[in-house]
């Protein structure tokens, strides 16, 4: 059962780096160039948004490979182990670096609010701040009570 779960799992983790590939390949360039063309007087723009959301994609998928690594741990029997605090600690710097990139970013969402006359875009800008925030925060909590057993289970180990 253990093993149906986890390929499952693993499905749903490749099933989620998908559509991001699909959005750093053809919606990126495009919100570049419509930023670049709503906000002429900032020349370098286009460049800055490109950069933000290419480079946030790095941890994006290093931390899916940290979740898939995680799941393979567990398909071996070694859920219990440091290993996977560390595969978490990953997993919560890659959300906390995502975040900090996007929150860089807040400003534009500002300034087309401004231009636009659109209070609500600032609360779609922050969106990934905040999914990323949760996601730092569930990761840290995981890894804490993945260390605190880790901790219960080597104590019960040298008592027997």
């Amino acid at each position: 059962m253990k093993q149906v779960t986890t390929l499952f799992l693993k499905v749903a983790v490749i099933f989620i780096g998908i559509p991001v590939l699909v959005l750093c390949i053809f919606l990126v360039p495009e919100l570049g160039n419509a930023t670049a063309k709503f906000l002429p007087k900032f020349p370098y723009i286009k460049y800055l948004v490109l950069l933000v959301f290419y480079v946030s994609a790095i941890p994006f998928y290093f931390a899916l490979y940290q979740a898939f690594k995680l799941l393979r741990y567990i398909d071996k029997n070694k859920a219990f182990s440091e290993l996977s605090v560390k595969a978490l600690k990953k997993i919560k710097h890659c959300a906390i670096t995502i975040s900090i990139l996007h929150v860089f970013v807040l400003p534009l969402f500002y300034l087309f609010a401004e231009k636009d006359d659109a209070p609500g875009v600032i609360f779609i800008g922050l969106g990934v701040p905040f999914a990323s925030m949760v996601i730092a925060v569930f990761a840290a909590v995981l890894q804490k009570l993945l260390k605190e057993a880790i901790d219960i289970k080597s104590e019960n180990d040298l008592t027997v």
